[in-house]
């Protein structure tokens, strides 16, 4: 079975051959050409040329043709596929992977939209591959995926304002008396999109906003709880490490974010991840 998912998932090039998952990526675009996520390494490399650029980068989707040539590498074979892609609320691209598949005239490809991004796509992506290797067919991948995202919760606190008003989604003056009073956006990703949940005064502020937030769901303790950062892993290393504490979690892990959501959000990002109970 060949499992495909996009580069929103911040799986690095490197972790996908180790993983035995194939890489669509959506394209970062700084104004001296594009930018690879080879190695993790990348992500902080990002976030460096990020701070630096006076304009953001441009994203985009990855064109049907980045499927349609993996579509027909699995068709040779005979391979299932299955492809995992970025929320279909933010990015045109589970849209290119069902183009490319009429294109393909290939029965054997599954899309899953993940309606997720970043840490909870990327746990979609690693539950797939560890159901492959326990010989699960892609029948049952997919329904466990499907009652999985439906049940992912991914939130998320902003170190600055900048990122919002060099996007154009807050006025400057805003941004400005806002990183001021150190104002702390709260995010989450609802329906496919991302929402903002509220804000708070200063990192402490945030960090009880995203813990109100977490206490608010009755949580599947048999699954983990992600972590994630944008460039400062320190400053994510120690919520993680307050918040095991805090509530006791037994499974946890935590992720670098790279540039496709980062490019929004900015650095010095917290997410957490986890799964409600149905």
């Amino acid at each position: 079975m060949m499992i495909i998912t996009d580069s929103a998932s911040d799986i690095t090039l490197q972790e996908a051959r180790e993983m035995g998952v194939e890489m669509v990526s959506l394209q970062i675009k700084f104004s001296d050409g594009d930018f690879i996520q080879e190695k993790e390494e990348d992500f902080c490399r990002f976030f460096e040329k990020l701070a630096k650029e006076k304009d953001l980068p441009v994203t985009s989707q990855p064109s049907p043709e980045d499927f349609l040539k993996l579509y027909r590498e699995a068709k040779e074979k005979e391979e299932d596929v299955l492809v995992i892609t970025l929320s279909g609320g933010l990015s045109g691209t589970v849209n290119a992977a069902n183009l490319a598949k009429q294109i393909s005239e290939y029965d054997r490809v599954w899309i899953v939209d993940s309606e997720q991004a970043i840490i909870t796509q990327r746990f979609l992506v690693q539950r797939a591959v560890s159901m492959r290797a326990e010989g699960k067919s892609v029948e049952e991948i997919v329904a466990c995926l499907d009652n999985l995202k439906k049940r992912l919760v991914v939130c998320g606190m902003l170190d600055t304002l900048t990122y919002l008003k060099k996007g154009g989604r807050i006025p400057a003056p805003l941004a400005v008396i806002g990183n001021m009073l150190q104002i702390k956006p709260i995010i989450e990703l609802k329906d496919k999109v991302l929402v903002m949940l509220g804000k708070a005064r200063g990192r402490n502020g945030g960090k009880k906003c995203l813990w109100k937030e977490f206490e608010s769901y009755e949580i599947d303790e048999k699954e983990p709880v992600y972590f994630g950062y944008t460039s400062n892993k320190e400053i994510v290393q120690q919520f993680m490490e307050e918040t095991v504490e805090k509530y006791g979690i037994k499974q946890y892990a935590m992720y670098a974010v790279g540039g496709i959501i980062g490019t929004h959000v900015g650095p010095s990002c917290i997410a957490i991840s986890f799964v409600k109970k149905k």
